[in-house]
């Protein structure tokens, strides 16, 4: 039974490190599937990031151009004046429109002296302050560049306007400058930039809305129809340079990332805002997250299989396994019944030796007695007698009480003073009463004293003394040791009967020493 509770044990700890193992890698697997999706979440969140700076630098790069523009046409006017400048604004204008650009150039000139222009164009109503106009508005810049800008709204377009003057004699101004339709510029920035998941707008430094892809918000204050607020605008204060927020779009009513850069040339002082569409990152990342869900329930069934095909291998393998130990088992103790058996029959033999031969002793002794002194002979056969009877019914375990022994010691002991008198000296001490309770070899005490006064000389001159101690763990039989030169006949007998039993009783600790002119035999007691 106790073997097969450690095997029972040992499925029981392959079942839990097995059990753990899945469990350490479904929560691998789970870890790795967050991992994942944070990763994609992090590369998509970054793309949009770039995505933002790309589509900002074809803004800032438009813009650019138009102020590059401004400058090339300032350049022509300073240098001819208003001469050669109608040819130049031909050219440069189907120049621009073969190119697909976005300003086109105009001019403008004023007499002083007559006030009228010498070119009928929509600035003309501009800077006469005209009532006809629909509706104007200045755009404030301090830019290098000394430009004027403004927003003019004329058959349902609107128009940016940026212009220089130059003062010529006779109080006579030539105004000259470029015009750049908003819708043109938001399709001009559509079709350079095609990203679907994005859309751009910028509006002046006071919040004018100067391009937009709803042409409902142009010309419109950024604050009125979105929820950006002024400290959206400090990106001075950011340690990338511009404002990053999630919001709701005002245009597609859709959440959003919100880009907010300054957009600043000589001509235009502003900000360019970008918004990236989020459910496209959340689409990207659903769709990551739908799939490591996917790989992770693949990996799970794999597991609990392999789990389940495991247990059932390493169940049947113990089956087996146990099956085999128990048969090994019956052997064993069909085997350790044999030798049992076998042990015991041994020392059945030698306890049936032990009486004869103690009987033999006893009356050789009693028979040398009679011829020396008839009285001790007499009271040797009396001793004798009594202590027979202890030998007459031997116990089946061949174990009996320390008490009994130990009785049994003193009565032979006045059996052997009987024979040797002053030549044997005896002693009993007891250490340990407690001891007198567990068991001892049968005749175990009386062996050791025969075999002690077999093998030693004891004479009045030189008497054996015999000292019995009972201890906790034993009792210690010691005597005097000077042996007999002669062999004697039957050496080793009792000796060999105790270790075979001590033996039998799986107890190796009987000890024989020879110790400071001591024979020492330690007998060790059993509960």
């Amino acid at each position: 039974m106790k073997i097969n509770f450690k095997h029972a044990l040992t499925q029981r700890s392959v079942f839990i490190a097995a059990l753990s193992a899945c469990l350490i890698a479904v929560v691998a697997f789970a870890v790795l599937s967050l991992l994942i999706t944070h990763d994609s979440r992090r590369n998509n969140e970054e793309f949009a990031r770039k995505t933002f700076l790309r589509k900002y630098e074809t803004v800032e790069k438009e813009f650019r151009n138009i102020e590059d523009y401004q400058y090339l046409l300032r350049a022509l006017v300073q240098k001819d004046g208003l001469k050669n400048y109608k040819d130049y604004s031909s050219v440069l204008n189907n120049l621009n429109k073969r190119r697909k650009l976005v300003p086109y150039s105009w001019y403008y000139y004023y007499n002083g002296v007559s006030g009228e222009s010498g070119n009928k164009d929509l600035l003309s109503d501009v800077l006469k302050k005209d009532e006809k106009i629909a509706k104007y508005t200045k755009i404030k810049n301090k830019g290098p560049g000394n430009f004027n800008n403004y927003l003019i709204t004329h058959n349902d377009s609107i128009y940016w306007l940026s212009y220089d003057s130059l003062l010529q004699t006779n109080k006579n101004m030539l105004y000259y400058g470029s015009a750049v339709s908003l819708d043109n510029l938001h399709q001009y920035f559509a079709t350079i930039d095609q990203s679907p998941n994005t859309y751009t707008y910028v509006f002046s430094k006071e919040g004018i809305c100067i391009t937009h892809p709803d042409k409902k918000y142009l010309g419109k204050n950024i604050f009125d129809f979105t929820d950006i607020q002024p400290q959206d605008t400090l990106t001075s204060k950011t340690e990338l340079g511009y404002t990053e927020r999630n919001t709701i779009s005002e245009y597609l009513d859709v959440e959003v990332i919100r880009f907010i850069k300054p957009l600043k040339t000589d001509n235009f002082e502003g900000y360019a805002v970008v918004n990236y569409v989020s459910f496209l990152i959340d689409e990207s990342v659903n769709q990551t997250k739908r799939y490591t869900v996917y790989i992770f329930l693949a990996a799970l069934v794999l597991i609990v299989t392999v789990f389940i095909l495991f247990y059932r291998a390493t169940n049947m393998a113990f089956q087996e396994k146990e099956k085999i130990q128990s048969e090994k088992n019956m052997l064993l103790v069909e085997n350790e019944k044999m030798h049992r058996e076998e042990a015991l029959n041994q020392l059945q033999q030698l306890k049936n030796n032990i009486n004869p031969h103690f009987l033999f002793n006893s009356l050789n002794s009693l028979y040398m007695l009679i011829g020396l002194n008839r009285e001790n002979a007499q009271k040797f056969t009396m001793n004798l007698s009594k202590i027979y009877r202890y030998l007459i019914v031997p116990p089946k375990e061949n174990l009996v009480p320390l008490a009994q022994e130990i009785s049994f010691i003193k009565q032979y002991m006045d059996l052997l003073k009987s024979r040797f008198d002053e030549e044997i000296s005896f002693d009993l001490i007891i250490n340990h009463e407690e001891s007198l309770e567990k068991r001892i070899p049968y005749l175990s005490l009386q062996l050791v004293a025969e075999n002690a006064i077999k093998h030693n000389i004891a004479t009045i001159d030189n008497p054996l003394a015999i000292i019995i101690t009972v201890e906790k763990d034993g009792v210690i039989v010691k005597n005097t040791w000077q042996p007999k030169t002669e062999k004697v006949q039957g050496e080793k007998f009792g000796l060999d009967y105790l270790s075979q039993t001590y033996g039998y009783f799986k107890n190796n600790n009987l000890d024989i020493s020879i110790n400071d002119g001591y024979f020492i035999c330690f007998l060790p007691v059993m509960d």
